[in-house]
């Protein structure tokens, strides 16, 4: 088969698409010809080096997946050939990666891909919407009525937070820094979009919550805690996913006064039952129109290395070149 892998950690430029072996299904695992593989900042980590975790070279890179199930091994039961499916957590604590032309994974990593779905959207939409509903329901026990903030709208997690916290009932506030992307804010259901490099954040939140923000779903790399604790209302809770390097001051005193949380999170230290609740969420939106996929730009599986280098300079670099998610298409 072909694949996008790599022989040693390094820089984009270590990804070699080459050919593989074709995996075989063992007992609990579907074989899967791929459709198309979305890639996720932890790709990048991955690929480095960053993030230690177990890894076999070759390396096969990409962590979402959709296609169609080719073959499954002994006492599958969830799936048969000819289905459509689409997961996440490939890549990840020792599991090969989804950037190839076939993929052998646990059943209990897949979920069935709504009609309305390419596979290409269906990917787009895995790691981000798993994480976006972990941090929503599972930390801050979102509930109907309530606001949330957050943080890049029209990022992969952001435009899932949106669209979630509104098919929940909850009130929603997001930034954007581009005319293009406030715009995909305002179409995804946000109440209040704002420009971060125009408007003072905090002065319209404030106005828009007199209270203050119940959730506050942080996406940034360096999170602004003597910003975000103020503006958080009695019983507020700050949800952080990311920022491996950032070491954050703590305003204490607004901070425990008021009852408020801080919760973090790595999807990767859930379960697949626990994660099978999330997908099954995202496919009854999905179905019911109030949840879509943003899919940002496709790139071929014999340019996987620029199509990481692109998310690269998107997330890491601040390009601002990016609208939704970075996906490689492989089927097809």
């Amino acid at each position: 088969m072909r694949a996008a892998y790599i022989e040693s950690h390094g820089d984009a430029s270590s990804i070699i698409v080459g050919q593989l072996p074709d995996p075989s299904p063992g007992p609990g695992e579907v074989l899967v010809r791929v459709g198309a593989a979305a890639i996720n900042p932890i790709d990048l980590y991955l690929r480095a080096g960053r993030v230690a975790m177990p890894m076999s070279f070759p390396y096969i890179v990409g962590t979402d997946v959709a296609g169609t199930v080719e073959a499954i091994g002994p006492g599958v039961t969830r799936f048969r050939p000819g289905d459509r499916v689409w997961g996440s957590n490939q890549g990840l604590l020792g599991r090969q990666g989804s950037a190839a032309e076939l993929l052998c994974t646990d059943e209990r990593w897949l979920y069935s891909t709504p009609p309305s779905l390419s596979d290409a959207e269906a990917a787009s939409m895995a790691l981000v919407g798993i994480t976006a509903h972990l941090g929503l329901f599972d930390r801050a026990r979102l509930k109907p009525g309530e606001s949330v903030y957050v943080s890049g709208g029209g990022g992969g997690v952001g435009s899932m937070v949106i669209q979630m916290a509104k098919a929940s009932g909850a009130r929603v506030a997001t930034t954007a820094g581009h005319e293009q992307t406030l715009d995909l804010c305002r179409q995804l259901g946000a109440d209040l979009v704002l420009n971060y490099k125009q408007d003072d954040v905090p002065a319209r939140l404030r106005a828009w919550s007199e209270e203050g923000i119940d959730v506050w779903y942080e996406t940034q790399r360096d999170p602004d805690l003597m910003t975000i604790v103020p503006l958080l209302r009695k019983r507020g809770r700050a949800v952080l996913m990311a920022g491996r390097d950032a070491t954050p001051t703590l305003p204490l005193g607004s901070f425990y006064p008021r009852n408020c949380s801080i919760l973090g999170f790595a999807m990767f230290n859930y379960s697949p039952d626990e994660q099978l609740l999330c997908a099954e969420d995202m496919i009854r939106w999905v179905t019911e129109g109030r949840l879509r996929p943003i899919v940002g730009r496709t790139f071929p599986l014999e340019q996987a290395a620029e199509a990481q280098q692109f998310l690269e300079d998107n997330t890491v670099g601040g390009a601002g070149t990016l609208v939704g998610k970075v996906v490689i298409t492989v089927g097809g």
